[in-house]
């Protein structure tokens, strides 16, 4: 499974192979069952990590104790509470898998020792962090203000993975909608479908 670090790494044509072999060493495989924990809210954001196989989503809990997840985390793609890790701080949102997953973590120290040894790694990490941040923000302005029915067709048109993989309650808690909204908007769209 490490060829598809590999893989993805070799594909950002920023690294030599001898700096893709190096870096490989310093991530080690996480093997999480649906439901794990990779970070946990409030406590100290200590590794991030690459998916190879699986899927989580990144959340924080409200007063009332329910979930707000913010985004969902696929094969190919990086997740952590990045800020948190970079300032070595306490994570303010949680990261729970919601499949069984492969993750590839790397520690605060081996990040750091690894960034030192191959200063081509910054270039691919800033753009992580710059995706992270585009998807927050394609998050903000495709469902804030929006209908349950205009949220639901937003991510048929652009995030169809997200009906597919993820749970109804979990896209529901996503759209900031109800499950019943989200129902009746799916109702909705097939009723327009078939006609």
């Amino acid at each position: 499974m490490t060829d598809i670090l590999i893989n993805y790494l070799s594909s950002t044509r920023a690294l030599s192979e001898a700096e893709i072999n190096f870096s490989i060493q310093f991530f080690k495989p996480a093997h999480l069952k649906k439901g794990a924990f990779f970070i946990r809210e409030n406590e100290f954001c200590n590794h991030i990590g690459f998916i190879a196989s699986g899927a989580v989503k990144a959340y924080a809990i409200d007063q009332q104790g329910k979930e707000n997840i913010t985004c969902f985390k696929f094969e190919k793609e990086f997740t952590g509470s990045f800020p948190e890790f970079v300032t070595q701080e306490k994570s303010r949102r949680s990261i729970r898998t919601v499949e069984d997953s492969l993750i590839y973590k790397i520690s605060y120290p081996d990040y750091q020792y690894l960034l030192a040894q191959v200063t081509a790694l910054n270039g691919i990490l800033k753009s992580v962090i710059e995706q992270e941040y585009k998807q927050k923000e394609r998050y903000l302005l495709n469902y804030n203000n929006r209908s349950a029915l205009d949220k639901y067709r937003q991510v048929l048109s652009c995030d169809p993975t997200l009906v597919q993989r993820i749970p109804v309650q979990d896209l529901a808690s996503y759209l900031g909608i109800t499950q019943r909204s989200l129902t009746r908007a799916k109702g909705q769209i097939s009723k327009i479908n078939v006609l």
